[in-house]
């Protein structure tokens, strides 16, 4: 088992990895808590809910169970979880563990954020892409116009990552957790990435699987610890993201993965920073990984426009700019302003070039 401690201005908290450590979940509990209440989607509670609540036999345990997906990252959803711990007589010395991947964290923990001004809370991941979200307290709902508009910086008490339960992923969540591997590496480890891009994620090893993640959450939780609330060198982490961003928000939540929009952003920031830095990037080399790792690249029902205007409703947008991260060399991220009129013109170079491609 890999155990990795993140530094919270709050408090630390540590990160487990290992295989069927779900079974032994009692263990990792930072104290005694008065009820516990698992929140988890229809797809994993089939598979590990019986797991954990056996592990906590000894607790008062309570379960809720959203649908699976992106749609459920909304305000209704964050409303019904605060009346469901109310029924259960949830109070401020309860526990929430919230079981799935990037959705079910992001929802639980502002939930728990939020119940009576903030109560502990889990992450135990069950997907790749997870291991990203899982780490750095970033908690949100999605508003209409625009992903994680509605949040707050409320880190968890322990990440716990059972490896075995991504045995169960199809093929669709491995490249989407992989795209945020491929961000990491980008951001501070070239060998890494280079060593990625021969991996193949439809036949991973689990020592394989088990290493890669492990160096991401490291990546991660580095920055995490430089700049928690998001203020600077944090803001590299949204690399690939103002794009992706938008593309969720353009096609509808939940039609394409979060990591699918993920890695047509890194290709979109290689785009544009060989354009402003004349630095030759990888931009073909990850292409081409994308390409054999059947990432949907099919963007010819998009407009230019519309992406703009949907990456205007961006956090860290202003009314003549639009904010993102760029790369100036690999393990080189710079924060760059790009003004709308020539950020338009990236979008529609960037789609004319795309569609060639493939």
């Amino acid at each position: 088992m890999h155990r990795l401690l993140v530094k919270s201005a709050t408090h630390s908290y540590p990160v487990y990895i290992g295989t069927h450590i779900r079974l032994h979940i009692n263990r990792f509990l930072p104290k005694h808590y008065s009820s516990i209440m698992v929140i988890t989607d229809d797809h994993v509670a089939p598979l590990y809910l019986e797991d954990i609540k056996k592990a906590l036999r000894h607790y008062r345990v309570n379960e809720v169970v959203v649908p699976a997906g992106e749609r459920s990252k909304n305000i209704h959803t964050f409303y019904n979880l605060h009346t469901q711990a109310l029924d259960y007589g949830l109070d401020r010395e309860s526990l929430i563990i919230a079981l799935g991947g990037g959705v079910i964290g992001d929802l639980a923990g502002f939930m728990a954020a939020t119940y009576m001004r903030g109560i502990d809370y889990i992450q135990m991941p069950t997907t790749i892409l997870a291991h990203d979200s899982g780490i750095g307290g970033k908690t949100a709902i999605n508003h209409e116009r625009g992903k994680n508009l509605i949040g707050s910086f409320y880190p968890p008490v322990a990440v716990i990552y059972d490896t075995y339960v991504l045995h169960s992923l199809d093929d669709r969540e491995k490249r989407s957790g992989y795209a945020e591997l491929i961000k990491e590496a980008l951001l501070r480890d070239e060998d890494f990435f280079n060593a990625l891009l021969n991996t193949n994620v439809h036949d991973l090893t689990d020592k394989q699987l088990v290493n890669d993640l492990y160096k991401g959450m490291q990546i991660k939780s580095a920055i995490v610890a430089k700049d928690e609330r998001d203020n600077n060198v944090r803001q590299f982490l949204n690399l690939g993201h103002t794009f992706a961003h938008a593309l969720e928000a353009e096609v509808g939540y939940g039609e394409m993965t979060h990591g699918e929009a993920v890695a047509l952003g890194l290709l979109f920031a290689l785009h544009v920073s060989t354009a402003e830095f004349s630095q030759p990037l990888p931009y073909s080399s990850l292409l081409d990984w994308m390409q054999r790792n059947s990432y949907p690249l099919d963007l010819s029902m998009i407009q230019a426009q519309c992406m703009l205007e949907r990456m205007r409703f961006d956090k860290k947008a202003s009314r003549e700019h639009i904010r993102m991260v760029l790369l100036a060399n690999i393990a080189d991220p710079v924060m760059f302003d790009l003004e709308i009129q020539k950020m338009k013109r990236y979008l529609v170079s960037f789609l004319n070039e795309l569609s060639n491609r493939t």
